[in-house]
C-alpha cells in the first residue's frame, strides 16, 4: 500500500508496537494515515510522525470514538452553554475486561502492547478536551501495576494517574483492565465521568440516556435526557472532511496532541515503575 501510487491514505491497525514505524513509513512515502488507538507507543515516534506531517503536509487520523457517543454532544453544550460555571475537578474511570485468553496473545508479549494508559486513557484525555476544552498543562502522579494478569506478571493492567489541566483543574484517573470478565462492556459505570464547577456537578458514562446534574441553588439532583439520536458522524466521515480541506473539531493538531499527552502519562507511570 505504501508503494501503491494510486493509494492516498493508508490506515493501520497492526499490533501496537509496531503502528509508529508504519505511519513514519507511510508519511516518507507521501501517504496521510488513519489509524486505530494508539498511533504509537514513544514519544520519539510521535515527534517524528508531527514533523513528518507538517513537511509534507499529510493528515493524521485517529479512531477517537468515544467523541461521537450520543451523550456527547448535549454534555458538551450544556458545559459549553456555562451550566457547569468553571470546572474546577474531573474523575473518571474507563476501567475494561482484561479477558486473558481472548484478546490477541500480542496483546501480552512484550514490546507489543506499550502501556495501559497510552491504550486506554487517550480516549477519555481526548474527550475532556472535546467537551470541556481542557488538556493537559503538567502530570502530578502516574502508576502502572499488575494486579489482574496473573499469568503474565510482567503485563501492568492497572493504572491510575493524576493531572492538572490547562485552566489549573485537577483531573484524577482510573484506566485498569479490572472490570469483571463475565461483564464486558455492559456495565453502567463503563467510562464514567464526574465534573465539579463552581455551578455544580455532573455525572454520567458514555453509554447514559440520562444525565445526572446537581446545580447550586437548587435541591437534589435532576436528570437531563439524552436524546436517542445519532447524527451520523463518525472517526472516518470527520478525517474525510479534513482531507477534503474542512475544518473539523478533530484534526491532525488534536490527534497529535492527545496522543504526545497521553505518551507523557504513561512515560511517568514507566519512569516511576524503573525506580
Amino acid at each position: 500500500m505504501i508503494n501503491n501510487e494510486e493509494a492516498d491514505v493508508v490506515v493501520i491497525g497492526d499490533y501496537y508496537g509496531i503502528r509508529g514505524a508504519l505511519a513514519i513509513a507511510a508519511l516518507k512515502a507521501g501517504k496521510n494515515i488513519f489509524s486505530d488507538k494508539p498511533l504509537c507507543t514513544s514519544l520519539s515516534e510521535i515527534d517524528e510522525i508531527e514533523k513528518l506531517a507538517y513537511e509534507k503536509g499529510l493528515k493524521v487520523g485517529l479512531m477517537l470514538d468515544m467523541r461521537y457517543c450520543k451523550a456527547a454532544k448535549p454534555v458538551r453544550e450544556f458545559i459549553k452553554g456555562g451550566g457547569l460555571g468553571e470546572i474546577h475537578a474531573i474523575c473518571f474511570g474507563g476501567q475494561h475486561p482484561l479477558l486473558y485468553g481472548s484478546r490477541p496473545s500480542w496483546y501480552f508479549e512484550d514490546g507489543k502492547h506499550g502501556g495501559t494508559i497510552n491504550d486506554i486513557a487517550v480516549h477519555g484525555i481526548d474527550f475532556i478536551e472535546y467537551i470541556a476544552g481542557l488538556s493537559l498543562k503538567r502530570i502530578l502522579g502516574a502508576r502502572c501495576w499488575n494486579a489482574f494478569a496473573r499469568e503474565v506478571p510482567s503485563f501492568k493492567d492497572c493504572a491510575q494517574f493524576m493531572v492538572e489541566l490547562s485552566n489549573g483543574a485537577g483531573l484524577i484517573a482510573d484506566v485498569s483492565y479490572s472490570a469483571p470478565n463475565s461483564s464486558g462492556y455492559s456495565l453502567p459505570f463503563y467510562w464514567r465521568f464526574t465534573l465539579w464547577g463552581d455551578k455544580g456537578v455532573m455525572e454520567f458514562s458514555i453509554n447514559s440516556k440520562e444525565l445526572i446534574v446537581a446545580l447550586d441553588g437548587k435541591p437534589g439532583i435532576e436528570i437531563i435526557s439524552v436524546p436517542d439520536v445519532d447524527n451520523g458522524r463518525n472517526c472516518l466521515s470527520v478525517y474525510l472532511e479534513e482531507l477534503d480541506g474542512k475544518h473539523t473539531d478533530i484534526d491532525t493538531s488534536s490527534v497529535i496532541r492527545v496522543t504526545r499527552n497521553t505518551l507523557m502519562i504513561q512515560k511517568h507511570a514507566d519512569d516511576l515503575s524503573n525506580c
